[in-house]
């Protein structure tokens, strides 16, 4: 059974089932019915049977207080004989010899009377020759037994056409059962063939494939697939997360390489000219590679604080007010770039206002500054840059806002990733390394807060750090 398949062992087993049930009831119908007839010829059995043995019994008037001698059991089967029955009486001595008997019904074998014995109860007994049945009864008399018997012979034939009738419907039955119930349970089974099928499709590399949800929410197959599509879904989230994580990691690492490859080489170039003499009048090669080496330092801290970040960095939190990084970066700005109009408001605009946060003082500071940056690094000269602090919704909000050209949609999606540079060509000129913003929503982030930007061509743009208000 092991090595069938799942429909064939359904069916077999239920053809099994249906085969028992029917060999079950057709035997207690057909033996109900067997004892309903053995009994009624059971009943004329013994009314035969008596009734021969008061006729047996009549007095002889020549002998007063004597039976009729020979003759009773003759008169009981010509009045007593049953219409269509096969029937035998017969008169037994003392000594077991047959001293009269009778038969009804043509001329069938007789029923085997050797070691015959008084019988309380009507007895099967078989024929001297042939595979006939007898119910025979056995009486008493004064000098001997009387016998009375009748053929089982119409009872078997009921009975065994009966059988063969029950048998042949049964085998009929069982024939059309079984094609129906191949079609039926192939039907049934269908959901797990489409499982299968999925299974399959997901094996091969198609991940999005679904089960079909073809039972109803309180079916086997219905619940089944429900939870094989949860699970699929997980699945499939989690490869495809892992599969960009790769993605990530990959651009990361290439990002990297390049960002350090270059302080190295100036470091190295400079390095050699100055060992091989060949450098050009007026450059002076310690203070270019002690350049480069700043640059390398500040590359490389900033790679650890965002890998510190992404293993949860540990904040030294305490209560402070964001109006003094605000004002703080206002004076970073003027130091930044003298010429550039710089202002103070509250958020949108407006007079500033208190923003009370749980924060780690040092790290804003780092966001701060990174944010009036970017906004003096990617703006003309002379471009406005406002500063607003406040508190709006149960953040503390601080913002940074220039009225440089803005960004379009695309690269207002990509600002906060790693290494990206709005200038495809990677120029220095136009900005760091590319992990300034990545830093400040990493840091913001870490705080329980967000960073918003809105921005448009044209139109500057709008840095907002929020953060969640202390409790009291």
């Amino acid at each position: 059974m092991a090595r069938l398949s799942l429909r064939t062992r359904v069916l077999l087993i239920a053809i099994g089932l249906l085969t028992t049930g029917l060999a079950a009831g057709s035997a207690v119908m057909i033996g109900a019915l067997e004892r309903d007839l053995v009994g009624r010829l059971d009943a004329q059995l013994v009314a035969t049977s008596r009734a021969g043995m008061e006729v047996y019994r009549m007095p002889d008037p020549e002998r007063p207080g004597e039976p009729l001698a020979g003759m009773g059991v003759v008169a009981v089967r010509d009045n007593f004989a049953l219409p269509g029955s096969t029937t035998y009486s017969a008169h037994l001595g003392r000594d077991g010899a047959i001293t009269g008997e009778r038969r009804t019904g043509g001329a069938p074998p007789r029923p085997r009377l050797a070691g015959a014995t008084a019988t309380e109860r009507p007895v099967d007994v078989p024929s001297r020759s042939g595979p006939q049945r007898w119910r025979l009864l056995a009486l008493p008399s004064s000098d001997g037994l009387t016998i009375t018997a009748i053929s089982r012979a119409e009872v078997d034939d009921t009975v065994g056409r009966l059988r063969a009738v029950a048998a042949g419907t049964g085998a009929a039955l069982l024939a059309a059962l079984t094609a129906v119930g191949w079609f039926a349970v192939r039907a049934g089974l269908r959901p797990l063939r489409r499982i299968e099928e999925t299974s399959a499709a997901i094996a091969a590399g198609d991940l999005g494939s679904r089960v079909p949800d073809s039972g109803g929410p309180r079916t086997e197959i219905g619940r089944v697939s429900r939870a094989l599509n949860a699970m699929l879904g997980r699945n499939e989230a989690a490869f495809n997360a892992r599969a960009e994580s790769e993605a990530r990691m990959r651009r990361f690492v290439a990002d990297a390489s390049h960002e350090l490859r270059t302080p190295l080489a100036g470091i190295k170039g400079f390095s050699k000219l100055h060992r091989m003499g060949a450098l050009p009048p007026g450059v002076d090669a310690m203070s270019r590679i002690e350049q480069e080496s700043d640059r390398l330092e500040r590359l490389v801290e900033d790679l650890l604080l965002l890998a510190r970040l992404d293993e949860r960095l540990t904040l030294q939190l305490a209560p402070m007010d964001l109006r003094t990084l605000a004002a703080d970066a206002l004076h970073d700005v003027h130091a930044l770039d003298p010429s550039r109009p710089a202002e103070l408001t509250g958020p949108g605009g407006g007079p500033p206002a208190a923003a009370p946060a749980l924060a780690d003082e040092e790290r804003l500071r780092q966001v701060v500054t990174n944010l009036v940056g970017n906004a003096v690094r990617h703006t003309p000269p002379g471009t406005p840059v406002r500063i607003g602090v406040g508190s709006a919704g149960g953040f503390a909000v601080l913002e940074v806002a220039d009225e440089g050209p803005g960004l379009d949609a695309a690269q207002a999606e990509r600002v906060f990733q790693r290494f990206y540079r709005a200038d495809d060509s990677r120029s220095r000129s136009s900005g760091g390394s590319g992990l300034g913003l990545a830093i400040v929503r990493s840091l913001v982030e870490a705080h329980g807060g967000r960073i918003e930007l809105d921005t448009r061509p044209g139109a500057g743009a709008r840095f907002r750090v929020l953060l969640p208000a202390p409790a009291e």
